[in-house]
C-alpha cells in the first residue's frame, strides 16, 4: 500500500536518517518539512539530504512550523497518512539564553502542526519528545508512568512537557492517534556538532581541552540513531489508538568520564580535560526503562555504545555519510 509521510525536521541529524530509511521502501513518498535554521551550519543539514533532491519520491519544503499560512499550503498540496513532527529548536542550554524563541518553536508550531493534521483528518501523529521531561530526581529507569516526571530543570525540557500536553488534548479530543517518543541522548553520523560525543571528538581532535561539568560521574543512556529510527519506523506501524508515550533508549548508562576514555582511546588520541562546575539545566543522569517500547513496538536496540562510538569516529575521521 502506498504511504505519504511528511516529517518535520527532516534534514537534521535523526530526521535524515529517517529519511534514508523509508526512501529505500518505493511504496513510501516523504516530504520534509525543514527552516534550515542557523543554530549549527545549515550546509550540513543540507548535505544529509542532497542525494534525495532528485528522487521523485521525495519533496523538500523550506519553511517554519511556526508561519502557519506556508504550513498550511504544504497540507493544501499534499494528502498525508503520517506525521513525524521532529522539528524544534534543541539543546539545553542554549533555551536558557532564549526561552520565548524555544516556546514559539516548540509549543506554538506543534500546535500549528496539530491544528493541520485535525483539519486534515490526519490518522496519525509522531511527536518526538525528549528524556529531558524527567527532570531531576525521577526514580531510575526512567519509566513512562506520570508520576515519575520529575523537577524540570530547563526552558527546553519545559517545552516537550508542554509539547506532550498539546498532544494529549488533541489526540483525546479529535480522536488523532498520537505516540509522544521519549529519545535518549541520540548519537552517531551526523550528529549536531553541540552535542557531547561530537563535541568532544573534536576537542579531542584538535588537542584542546574537553570541558568537564561536575566531577564526571554523571551518567547517560546513549542511543545510536539506527536504534532510534527503528523505534520510529516501529512506531509508525503500530495500530495505536488514542494516545501513547514510549521511551525509546538502550537501558544501559555509562559516566560521563568513561565516555570521554572511550571516544579518546576510539580516536588513539591523548584526552585533556577541564574541570568546571556543574551547568545549570543539566540533568545528573537518564536511564530508560524500554519495556514498554519492547511490549507494544517490539523495539530491541541493537549497537552497543562502544560499536556505536566507532561507527561515529569511522564517519567523523573520513567525512563518511554512512551510518
Amino acid at each position: 500500500m502506498k504511504r505519504n509521510i511528511l516529517i518535520t525536521g527532516g534534514a537534521g541529524f535523526i530526521g535524515s536518517h529517517l529519511v534514508d530509511a523509508l526512501l529505500l521502501n518505493p511504496d513510501i513518498s516523504v516530504s520534509v518539512i525543514d527552516d534550515f535554521n542557523p543554530y549549527y551550519p545549515p550546509e550540513s543539514k543540507r548535505r544529509n539530504i542532497a542525494q534525495h533532491l532528485s528522487n521523485p519520491q521525495f519533496r523538500l519544503y523550506e519553511t517554519d512550523i511556526t508561519n502557519d499560512e506556508s504550513l498550511k499550503q504544504v497540507f493544501e498540496e499534499q494528502s498525508f497518512d503520517t506525521v513525524v513532527h521532529l522539528a524544534a529548536r534543541a539543546g539545553v542550554r542554549q533555551s536558557l539564553i532564549e526561552p520565548a524563541a524555544y516556546a514559539r518553536t516548540n509549543i506554538e508550531g506543534t500546535i500549528n502542526l496539530l491544528e493541520c493534521v485535525r483539519e486534515k483528518k490526519i490518522p496519525k501523529f509522531i511527536f518526538g519528545s525528549s528524556s529531558s521531561v524527567y527532570g531531576q530526581g525521577a526514580p531510575t529507569p526512567f519509566s513512562e508512568a506520570e508520576a515519575n516526571v520529575g523537577k524540570i530543570l530547563s526552558p527546553y525540557a519545559a517545552t516537550k512537557v508542554a509539547g506532550e500536553a498539546i498532544c494529549r488534548v488533541f489526540a483525546e479530543t479529535y480522536g488523532i492517534n498520537t505516540i509522544c517518543l521519549r529519545f535518549f541522548t541520540v548519537y552517531g553520523p551526523r550528529q549536531r556538532p553541540d552535542l557531547a560525543i561530537h563535541k568532544f571528538a573534536a576537542l579531542i581532535n584538535s588537542g584542546q581541552r574537553i570541558p568537564v561539568f561536575g566531577d564526571g560521574s554523571s551518567f547517560r543512556d546513549y542511543t545510536y540513531v539506527s536504534d532510534i529510527v527503528d523505534g520510529i519506523c516501529a512506531a509508525m506501524d503500530y495500530e495505536s489508538r488514542g494516545f501513547e508515550v514510549i521511551n525509546l533508549g538502550t537501558s544501559h548508562t555509562i559516566t560521563l568520564s568513561e565516555l570521554i576514555r572511550l571516544i579518546g582511546e576510539g580516536m588513539e588520541k591523548e584526552i585533556r580535560v577541564e574541570q568546571l562546575p556543574m551547568q545549570p539545566g543539566d540533568l545528573s543522569a537518564t536511564f530508560a526503562d524500554i519495556s514498554k517500547a519492547k511490549q507494544l513496538l517490539g523495539y530491541s536496540p541493537k549497537v552497543p555504545l562502544q560499536e556505536g562510538i566507532s561507527k561515529f569516529i569511522d564517519w567523523f575521521e573520513t567525512g563518511s555519510v554512512a551510518s
